[in-house]
C-alpha cells in the first residue's frame, strides 16, 4: 500500500472478526454462540466470508484488521483457522490485515505456533479473549507465548470487560467475565514492556482500570470497538479527547457492530472533530507501522512502535 493510498483511507478498523469459513463444516456450537451475540447487540449481523469482508471494507475505503479467536478449549466451538484467515487476507492486502489467535496456555507449543504463523503466514499481530479462552492474562503459564510475540515487535489485542459471547445463554455459555478485568494486563505490560498491548473495547465495568493502565504504561493502547460511542461513559470520552488521544483506536467489532453505525454515533458522542483523525486512522498507522511498509509482503521483524505519547 502506497503512502498515497494510506492518505486516501477513510479509517482503519482495528477490530473485525472472521465469521464464515469456506473450509469448515457447519458447527452448531459456534452457531449458538453467534445467535446469542446477535441478540446481545440487537444487530442483524452480516454473515460474510473473509473475501466478502474484504469487499465490504474496500467499498468503504477502509482497512480492517481481521482475526478469528481460538476458543476451542474454553467453549468447544470449532474456530476458523489462522491459516485460512491469513491466506484469504493475503489475497486482499488492500483491505485486510491478518491477525492470529492462539491458546496462550499452550506453552512451548503455543510459542512455536506464534513463530510459525508470523514466519510462514505473515500475520501482523495476535488476538486474545481471556473470558472465552478461560485464562487470566497475567498467568505466568502464558508467558512463553507472550515472549514469542514480544520478540516480533507485533501487537497483541486483549478483550476486556463484559462480552456478548454467551450473553443470555444458560450459565452465560460457560463464559466467566472475571478473566477480562484490564488490570490483569498491567502485569503483562510491566513484564513485556516492548510488546504493544491493545485493551479492546470500553471495559465495562472496569473502565477506569483500563484508562489507568493505558495512561501509566507507554506500550498500552485502547481500542473503542464493540460499543456504539453514544453509550461510552463520560470518562472514556474525556480521555479520548485529551490525555489518551494518541493511544485510542477505532474499531467496530464487525460484524457485531458495523463501522457505519460506530462512525455515525461518534459524531453525537462528544468526540472532538480534531481528535477523530487520530482515532480513525493516524494512531493505527503508528501502531501497525503502515507508513514504513509501502508494500505488503513477507513479514519482517520490527522494533515496537513508540507508544509513550499520551497528551
Amino acid at each position: 500500500m502506497s503512502a498515497t493510498k494510506l492518505q486516501d483511507l477513510v479509517a482503519i478498523d482495528i477490530h473485525t472478526h472472521a465469521t464464515v469459513s469456506t473450509r469448515n463444516a457447519f458447527d452448531p456450537v459456534a452457531d449458538a454462540f453467534d445467535q446469542a451475540m446477535a441478540g446481545y447487540f440487537k444487530e442483524k449481523m452480516p454473515r460474510l466470508t473473509i473475501a466478502e469482508t474484504a469487499t465490504y471494507y474496500r467499498e468503504r475505503r477502509m482497512l480492517a484488521v481481521i482475526f478469528s479467536v481460538d476458543t476451542e478449549r474454553g467453549t468447544g466451538q470449532v474456530s476458523i483457522s489462522n491459516e485460512e484467515v491469513a491466506e484469504e487476507a493475503a489475497q486482499h492486502p488492500d483491505a485486510l490485515i491478518p491477525f492470529a489467535s492462539v491458546d496462550p496456555l499452550r506453552g512451548k507449543m503455543g510459542a512455536r505456533e506464534v513463530r510459525r504463523l508470523v514466519d510462514d503466514f505473515g500475520v501482523r499481530g495476535f488476538k486474545f479473549h481471556p473470558s472465552a479462552q478461560a485464562f487470566y492474562p497475567n498467568d505466568r503459564a502464558c508467558y512463553e507465548v507472550y515472549e514469542a510475540i514480544a520478540a516480533t515487535g507485533l501487537p497483541a489485542i486483549f478483550h476486556s470487560g463484559q462480552t456478548g459471547i454467551g450473553a443470555g445463554m444458560r450459565g452465560g455459555g460457560g463464559i466467566r467475565l472475571k478473566y477480562s478485568d484490564p488490570m490483569f494486563l498491567d502485569d503483562v505490560a510491566v513484564d513485556f514492556p516492548d510488546m504493544p498491548i491493545v485493551i479492546a473495547h470500553p471495559s465495562f465495568p472496569w473502565q477506569e482500570n483500563a484508562l489507568a493502565v493505558a495512561t501509566h504504561k507507554p506500550n498500552v493502547w485502547i481500542d473503542l470497538s464493540g460499543w456504539s460511542p453514544k453509550y461510552f461513559p463520560d470518562i472514556l470520552i474525556k480521555y479520548a479527547n485529551g490525555l489518551l488521544k494518541k493511544k485510542m483506536l477505532f474499531g467496530s467489532d464487525f460484524p457485531a457492530l458495523t463501522p457505519e453505525r460506530w462512525m455515525a454515533d461518534a459524531a453525537q458522542a462528544g468526540l472532538r472533530s480534531e481528535v477523530m483523525p487520530l482515532l480513525l486512522k493516524d494512531n493505527a498507522v503508528r501502531l501497525l507501522r503502515l507508513d514504513e511498509h509501502p508494500v505488503w509482503g513477507r513479514y519482517q521483524r520490527l522494533q515496537p512502535p513508540a507508544g509513550g505519547e499520551c497528551c
